[in-house]
């Protein structure tokens, strides 16, 4: 387990995973990938950084690749970070009611089955789609608390030294 928490431990990584993230849970892409090319517009990137990156990526499983051509579209394989999730949830769920999460996991699946939606496919791009959100909003109020404290209470950065 220390791989992977390695591997998400860099910065850079973790951004190329949220480009990831977007990708996939986005309705304009029915496949999930992006193109290398994409990554690098969107992060600001040279190309050799991220290649660099995807391939720390690859070689964990959570990317995956197609090559097109001279091309490669990469997308999220998020099946490693299971173990992450296991390991976080007792922490996670401490204080939360089990009847309401039984609920609402009731509610949203028989919704799906009625509906004759894939199931899967569907809660699955849902709860990553929730649980990105909630990243976002939790590392916007984390950056706006750090911009708020004294400088003598904020996180040393690499910068800073």
């Amino acid at each position: 387990m220390a791989d992977i928490f390695d591997v998400i431990a860099d910065e850079t990584r973790r951004q190329v995973l949220a480009v990831l993230l977007e990708r996939y849970i986005s309705e304009d892409s029915a496949a999930g990938d992006i193109s290398v090319g994409e990554i690098v517009e969107h992060l600001g990137l040279t190309q050799p950084t991220v290649s660099k990156h995807l391939r720390v990526l690859r070689d964990h499983g959570l990317v995956t690749v197609r090559e097109d051509g001279q091309h490669r579209y990469y997308s999220l394989d998020s099946s490693p970070l299971e173990d992450i999730e296991d390991w976080l949830v007792p922490f996670l769920s401490a204080d939360f009611d089990d009847d309401q999460l039984d609920a609402a996991v009731d509610e949203s699946a028989v919704f799906a089955a009625w509906s004759g939606a894939d199931v899967g496919d569907s809660i699955g791009r849902r709860i990553a789609e929730g649980s990105y959100q909630a990243r976002s909003v939790i590392q916007d109020a984390s950056e706006r608390v750090a911009r708020r404290l004294p400088r003598r209470f904020s996180r040393r950065r690499p910068s800073d030294e």
